[in-house]
């Protein structure tokens, strides 16, 4: 018999809706698999077992199973606040910080049923893609604890891949859920601007950071999609206007279940940063893409190779606005040297940009949304690299000279942050190993709103490949 942990999401929630788990149960075996393997990994700042157990027994004696993640574990990424758990910001700045609200994201998550666990692991206000602070220990790969988990969401990509958590909702302003599942072998999907109503991006500078799911696989990714989804009769909040399906399987478990339909794939290797950085692909990024190619040919759906058109604004815009971004940190000559120094250099030269120049960052970056959903409006999808490099070993990233850590970050990841420019979804699919056993993923960017149609693709692919049976060695 299957060991709660090795059940997709889905049938755990089904095993729990017909009694054959009970909530308490789920919690249990999941505090043990934390409470011994979580020291080797990194995947939590704070794990909040009574509340949990508090919460499993409530849900278990209560006669209303309705909600759509009911009596499913999960846990807040540490950017998140809870009410009365100790919330850092991945930052020694807010070490003891306990706040006295709950986000919104954490709310919903609450209202859909769902059990926190405690606070996953994230760098310095979310900040870089690779999860080291100097709050705790640094998120490490369950493949190959020599190397980062990614970031921003690293520890949540932890937990999920070693079976900690059956998935893990996370935020990703240019890569931060992609970025670690591709890590870790992970299903990440990046929604469209605008679709989750507690992570919208509606509301951020440059509206980049969205939340979302990581999962195991599509179909789990999809469930944790809905329920972090809040809906008004058959619509849902969304500047799109999507209509829910009338099946009942939920707006998107749907689509991911049935995983059907024939698409126009365009595929590319190009990105916005290459007039800027010089960035090489790893034989293992170029294989991972070939696979997916490959699998989607075999499948049927049509394919178009194609090259972005330059964009040589794009890099000095984002620039701006990442340093922007930092510069709304709380800290003052007083409290500053609790920052690490990436921290320090991005927050000081964030408060020094004159609001022309953001202004005209904004601008550029407006400008390179509608270029791209003009250039990729003729694909149903577009398939790209996830990471141009293999999972990078502890300790890689310069953390004292910015610039060569900004260099860095791009030549890593120079295939993910346009698409938070653009507002459009994105998923990252778990379709290679190296001969190391390291995992690689696979992007595919969809049409505004076409999160259905990323899902039906990953299903397909993933029923071929079948990377939901792969685990790391703490499984």
């Amino acid at each position: 018999m299957a060991e709660i942990h090795e059940l997709s999401a889905l049938e755990q929630y089904r095993q729990l809706q017909r009694g054959d788990l009970g909530v308490l149960e789920v919690v249990d075996h999941y505090l043990e698999r934390i409470d011994r393997l979580d020291a080797s990994l990194g995947a939590f700042h704070t794990v909040t077992a009574d509340a949990a157990r508090e919460r499993a027994r409530a849900l278990d004696s209560s006669d209303d199973r309705t909600a759509v993640l009911w009596g499913l574990p999960s846990a807040d990424k540490d950017l998140v606040r809870r009410a009365g758990v100790r919330t850092t910001f991945g930052s020694r700045l807010f070490e003891e910080f306990v706040p006295d609200e709950t986000d919104e994201l954490a709310a919903q998550l609450d209202a859909a049923g769902t059990v926190s666990l405690g606070k996953t692991a994230t760098p310095e206000f979310g900040l870089p893609s690779y999860t080291e602070n100097l709050v705790a220990p640094p998120a490490r790969d369950p493949y190959d604890t020599t190397r980062g988990a990614g970031g921003s969401s690293g520890g949540a990509a932890v937990a999920v891949a070693a079976g900690l958590l059956p998935f893990a909702p996370g935020s990703d302003g240019g890569g931060s859920i992609r970025i670690p599942a591709a890590a870790c072998g992970l299903v990440g999907l990046k929604p469209s601007r605008g679709l989750v109503p507690a992570g919208s991006g509606l509301d951020a500078l440059a509206g980049l950071p969205v939340a979302g799911p990581l999962a195991r696989s599509a179909v789990d990714a999809a469930l944790l999609l809905d329920g972090m989804i809040a809906r008004r009769g058959d619509r849902i909040l969304h500047h799109h206007t999507l209509r829910a399906p009338t099946d009942g399987d939920g707006l998107f478990l749907g689509a991911a279940v049935r995983g059907e339909g024939r698409f126009q794939i365009g595929v590319t290797t190009s990105s916005p940063w290459e007039t800027a950085y010089e960035i090489v692909l790893d034989p293992d990024a170029t294989e991972a893409l070939s696979i997916a190619r490959d699998g989607l040919v075999a499948l049927g759906h049509g394919m178009e190779e194609f090259a972005l058109e330059p964009a040589p604004d794009y890099a000095e815009a984002f620039r701006v606005i990442w340093q922007v971004g930092a510069s709304q940190i709380p800290a003052d000559h007083t409290n500053q040297h609790l920052l690490e120094p990436l921290t320090q250099w991005l927050m000081h030269r964030g408060r020094a940009i004159p609001a022309s120049e953001l202004a005209r960052a904004l601008a550029t970056l407006t400008a390179y949304e509608r270029s791209l959903i003009r250039q990729l409006d003729r694909f149903d999808a577009v398939l790209t690299p996830t990471l141009a490099q293999t999972p990078r070993p502890l300790g890689w990233y310069d953390k004292d000279d910015g610039e060569r850590n900004f260099a860095q970050q791009v030549q890593y990841t120079p295939f993910t942050s346009f698409v938070n420019v653009s507002g459009l979804p994105a998923i990252t699919l778990p379709v290679h190993r190296t001969e190391e056993g390291l995992p690689m993923g696979a992007q595919l960017i969809g049409r505004p709103g076409g999160e259905a149609t990323l899902l039906s693709l990953a299903r397909q692919l993933e029923r071929r490949l079948r990377w939901d049976q792969v685990h790391p060695p703490q499984w």
